[in-house]
C-alpha cells in the first residue's frame, strides 16, 4: 500500500497568518518520508476547498519545497479549461519539479463552477475525455488543431516541452461507467468513499481491472488511489474525540453527505425542517458511521484493519485527506503515526517477498 497526502480544506479563514502553512509543512514531511504523492484539487466558489482554486499553482509552490515526491492535480476539471492551456501550465510545473507531475482529471461536480465555462456543462463527460486526449497529444509533442476566432482551424504545438515524455494520467471515478472508461485509456483511478461504501466500490474496481485487460493493458499496472479522511494517533478513543469537532464542521459544509448517509441507512430526512438539536444528533450518527469503515481516523491498530480491507478491495494507495482538521499542530503531530502505518505495510510486504 502506498501513501499520499490529499488536501481539500476550507478558505483558511480560521488561520491568522499563513493559510498554506499546513500544505507546505506537511508536504515537506511527506517528501522526506517517502510518501508517494501530494494531491491538490480544483475548487471554485466554495468556502470548503477555497484554498485550492488551481492545482497547477499549488503544485508549483510544492515543486519549490520538495525534491522527490510526485505532485498531482486531484483534480483538473477538464471542461472548464482549454486543453492547450492545461498542457502549457503543467509542462511548466513538470520542468520546475524535474519531471514529477501527474494530473487527475474530472468532469466537474458543482454546477456553480461552470460559470467559468457555461457551454461545457451539458456535455461535460464527452468534453473531459476529448480534452484529456488533446492534453496527452500536446504533452507528447504532437501538433493539434484548434479553432481561431473566425472558426478557422489553427495548428498548435505547446511549449515549454515537459521533462516526462508521457503524462501520468488519473481519472476521478465515482460511477461504474467512468471506471470502465478509465480502463479503456489505461489511466489510473482516484476514487473515494464519500458517496458509497467500500463494498459498493469494490465491484467497480474489478470492472476497472477487467477494462484494462480487455483494452490491452496490464490490469495490475493500473493504480487505484482511495481518498480517505485521515487522522492517526496512539489511542483510538483519544483520536476519536480529537477529530470529532473538525469532522462535524466538515460534514456541516457537505450536507449532501449527511443526506446520502441517511438514505443509505433507510432514513428519510428533510434537513430544512431539522432543528439544531436534530442536526447535532445526525452529526453524531454520521461520525460514528464513518468511523466504522470510511476513514483512517483512529489508532495504528484500527487503521491497519481498514488498510487491509482496502487492499483486499484492490486499492493500491491511500490518499490521506488530512486538512479537514484545521489545527496545524494536531495534524502535524499525527503524521509520524501515519508514517508508522506506512512502515508497517512495508514490513508486511518484505515478509511476503521473503517467502518467495
Amino acid at each position: 500500500m502506498e501513501f499520499s497526502l490529499f488536501y481539500f480544506s476550507g478558505d483558511g479563514s480560521k488561520i491568522d497568518n499563513n493559510k498554506y502553512k499546513l500544505l507546505i509543512e506537511s508536504a515537506k514531511f511527506a517528501d522526506q518520508n517517502n510518501f508517494s504523492a501530494l494531491w491538490t484539487p480544483e475548487r471554485h466558489f466554495h468556502p470548503f476547498g477555497g484554498l485550492y482554486p488551481n492545482p497547477s499553482l499549488t503544485c508549483t509552490a510544492l515543486a519549490m519545497v520538495t525534491k522527490q515526491i510526485q505532485l498531482r492535480a486531484g483534480s483538473v476539471v477538464m471542461p472548464l479549461h482549454n486543453p492547450a492551456r492545461v498542457a502549457e501550465e503543467w509542462s511548466v510545473v513538470d520542468n520546475l519539479s524535474n519531471g514529477r507531475v501527474a494530473i487527475g482529471f474530472a468532469s466537474g461536480w458543482t454546477i456553480d463552477d461552470f460559470v467559468l465555462s457555461t457551454e461545457s456543462h451539458a456535455n461535460r463527460k464527452e468534453t473531459m475525455w476529448h480534452g484529456i486526449q488533446t492534453v496527452q497529444k500536446l504533452w507528447e509533442g504532437e501538433q493539434v488543431e484548434l479553432k481561431d476566432v473566425t472558426g478557422k482551424n489553427f495548428n498548435v504545438r505547446t511549449f515549454p516541452r515537459p521533462i516526462q515524455p508521457k503524462l501520468p494520467t488519473w481519472i476521478v471515478c465515482q460511477s461504474s461507467a467512468t471506471f470502465i472508461e478509465a480502463g479503456k485509456i489505461g489511466a489510473n483511478v482516484l476514487t473515494s468513499l464519500l458517496g458509497a461504501t467500500l463494498e459498493e466500490v469494490t465491484p467497480q474496481i474489478s470492472l476497472y481491472r477487467q477494462s484494462l485487460k480487455q483494452h490491452g493493458y496490464d490490469p495490475k499496472a493500473g493504480k487505484v488511489a482511495m481518498m480517505i479522511h485521515t487522522f492517526v494517533g496512539e489511542d483510538f478513543d483519544t483520536v476519536k474525540e480529537a477529530a470529532k469537532e473538525p469532522f462535524y464542521n466538515y460534514l456541516k459544509t457537505h450536507i449532501d453527505l449527511l443526506e446520502n448517509l441517511a438514505k443509505n441507512a433507510g432514513i428519510k430526512i428533510d434537513l430544512e425542517k431539522f432543528t439544531e438539536a436534530d442536526i447535532n444528533s445526525l452529526l453524531r450518527f454520521a461520525y460514528e458511521s464513518w468511523l466504522k469503515g470510511r476513514t483512517l481516523i483512529g489508532s495504528k491498530t484500527t487503521c491497519m484493519q481498514m488498510i487491509e480491507r482496502l487492499k483486499n478491495a484492490g486499492v493500491d494507495e491511500v490518499a490521506c485527506l488530512i486538512d479537514f482538521n484545521d489545527n496545524f499542530d494536531a495534524v502535524m503531530s499525527s503524521l509520524p503515526y501515519l508514517k508508522d502505518l506506512q512502515n508497517m505495510c512495508n514490513l508486511e510486504k518484505e515478509k511476503m517477498m521473503s517467502l518467495y
